[in-house]
């Protein structure tokens, strides 16, 4: 996708790679926005886990199970110190030493089971929301990717996930057996002790307004350490694919300093979000000593004036622990459930942006398609209000050849962008068969298209596999043929393992003519009604291009062709030529009539 026709900006302090509000090439972006309703949140994400509500039932019977079996042991103690160890009963202290660490076991093979059971349910909930934003990035729009660096969407494919994933496996258990053990632990002091359960409960407003100043901070600081190491992710992704220019150019310096200035504001948002979470412990800590202080005040107290017995203050002090512990170890895991939620704010942000185009609910196929292009009055622009294209209008008959000729940023690329609805016009209206594109199924629309571009695409896989790309069906000796019609079949015998050679970092280790032979070859596989091909032999030698000259004038025979070059001797066959300049067609006609006017076209061969 060209973005020469789109406006681009600077930041001073960060000359290049994808940054705030900077997107690849300099282009303008926006930042994708965040769900900041927390409540949604946590309802969006018991979505997912519900899915797994058959392991969450077996998890929540063994947590109850477990936190009832945890609460019986302070009774045990308690009543091991009335009715044994006062009266000097060996017999039945050693029953109950028995009993109780009968318990344990029990209790912690159980919190095994229900640990490893919960880190699997997790993951799969991760598993879950990961897949869902990676369909939800295939149906968005390329305007979208134009708009947002595509290290800070890898960042929230990747990162943001593991953050939800290193909470979920902790929190719902502990979740569950926290509020059985403070909802148990408290009916059982105040059945044992009243007074001594209102002391327990002193700090607890204590606790409440502690939780919600820090968590209010927590949440904000890991929100923005996320979005730092979004930056800094598309920073490393521009660089690496730099590599080349930045050598070039000798750029290493600057390209160290710019990562070293996101890599500075990453650590600032990290240390900030980390100080704020770690001191939920120690606040917490003071608040839980303090609560164990005034509770053994009050306790030895009442046992003093004879109001408890000493077994039963041995116990209440267990079960405030029991009591309190929860609250603070919730309060300890705050820190990883604000990191957690600002890490579903930036999934559910992306998974909430609306479809790539809006299809028709109608929309029907289009069947034995004929090829015949008319674009109407049609008015285009990336930017609002800076156009691109201003009522452009022609009609390509079934089986001619379109050429596209032009300066660079005239508005040529933009026409097949339209063609292909990877953008949605303005205005006027853009038809196929007489069929406004718009009422088509997008996937039916461009299955009928056959593009070429002049930056090669190739994916990590097999020769074999990147030319099956354009027809998944195809059988083998199709791809050869395709290969041989585009002439790639010569250099591909000559790989190390021909078609099984495995490409990969999108097929660097070939020229970048070979590249392109791959891509003409997938595009002939696929069969195409209509041919786009955008720049298809700019990279190619001056034989290679003969060859790919005499394939394409066989593929295109009978298709409707629309070809955009800047080597004007390829294209002087065409049944029409287009010159665009400044978004509009200011010339048409053949290659014969266009220098006879001696206008734009004349100029354009003159100095190509």
């Amino acid at each position: 996708m060209s973005t020469k026709n789109r406006q681009s900006t600077t930041i001073d302090h960060l000359p290049f790679g994808p940054r705030p509000g900077r997107g690849p090439m300099g282009m303008m972006t926006g930042s994708i926005p965040t769900v900041k309703n927390r409540r949604g949140l946590v309802r969006r994400l018991w979505g997912y886990l519900n899915r797994y509500r058959l392991g969450l039932f077996g998890i929540t019977s063994m947590v109850i199970i477990t936190s009832l079996l945890s609460l019986a042991c302070p009774y045990l103690m308690g009543r091991a110190i009335d009715k044994y160890i006062s009266v000097g009963d060996l017999p039945g202290l050693a029953r109950t030493v028995l009993l109780l660490l009968l318990v344990y076991i029990i209790t912690s093979i159980a919190m095994w089971v229900q640990s490893v059971a919960m880190i699997r349910i997790a993951q799969h909930t991760v598993c879950d929301i990961r897949k869902d934003l990676f369909e939800k990035l295939q149906t968005l729009s390329l305007s979208y990717f134009d708009r947002h660096p595509h290290g800070e969407l890898m960042s929230r494919l990747t990162n943001d996930p593991d953050t939800i994933s290193a909470t979920l496996g902790d929190l719902f258990t502990q979740m569950i057996g926290s509020l059985l053990s403070v909802f148990g632990a408290g009916a059982i002091m105040f059945a044992l002790n009243w007074r001594m359960a209102i002391a327990t409960l002193i700090t607890f407003p204590l606790v409440l307004l502690a939780t919600r100043w820090i968590g209010g901070h927590t949440r904000q600081g890991f929100r923005d350490r996320q979005k730092k190491l979004g930056e800094l992710n598309g920073i490393v992704e521009e660089t690496l694919i730099g590599q080349r220019v930045i050598k070039v150019c000798r750029r290493e310096p600057e390209a160290i300093r710019i990562f070293s200035i996101a890599n500075a504001e990453l650590n600032k948002a990290a240390i900030s979000a980390t100080i704020y979470a770690g001191l939920m412990g120690p606040v917490m800590g003071v608040f839980r000593n303090m609560g164990f202080a005034i509770l053994a005040c009050t306790g030895g107290w009442l046992a003093v004036q004879g109001f408890v017995t000493i077994g039963t203050v041995a116990a209440f002090m267990n079960y405030a622990d029991y009591f309190n512990r929860p609250l603070y170890q919730l309060a300890g895991l705050y820190g990883s459930v604000q990191s957690a939620l600002a890490g579903a704010e930036r999934i559910f942000a992306v998974i909430d942006e609306s479809h790539e185009l809006e299809e028709a609910a109608d929309a029907q196929p289009l069947t034995d398609v004929r090829g015949d292009v008319q674009f109407d009055k049609v008015s285009f622009g990336y930017v609002p209000d800076v156009p691109v294209l201003t009522e452009v209008s022609f009609h390509a008959l079934p089986g001619q050849t379109i050429a596209l000729v032009g300066s660079t940023g005239a508005g040529k690329t933009t026409i097949v962008n339209l063609l292909t609805r990877f953008y949605d016009i303005d205005k006027g209206v853009i038809r196929i068969d007489g069929r406004d594109v718009c009422t088509l199924g997008k996937n039916n629309l461009r299955r009928m298209l056959g593009i070429v571009l002049q930056d090669t695409v190739l994916f990590t896989g097999s020769v074999r596999d990147n030319i099956r790309y354009g027809r998944l069906d195809a059988t083998d000796e199709e791809i050869v043929g395709a290969a041989r019609l585009s002439n790639a079949d010569s250099f591909i015998n000559h790989l190390s393992h021909g078609y099984d050679t495995v490409l990969t970092d999108s097929g660097n280790s070939l020229s970048t003519g070979q590249r392109q032979l791959l891509a003409i070859a997938r595009t002939m596989l696929a069969d195409p009604a209509i041919l786009i091909l955008d720049e298809a032999t700019s990279s190619v030698d001056t034989r290679t291009e003969i060859h790919i000259q005499e394939a394409m004038r066989r593929l295109m025979h009978g298709r409707t062709s629309f070809i955009i070059a800047h080597r004007l001797g390829t294209i002087r066959q065409a049944d029409c030529i287009l010159v665009i300049e400044h978004g509009k067609i200011v010339e048409r006609g053949t290659h014969e009539e266009l220098l006879a006017k001696k206008g734009v076209y004349q100029n354009l061969v003159a100095s190509s």
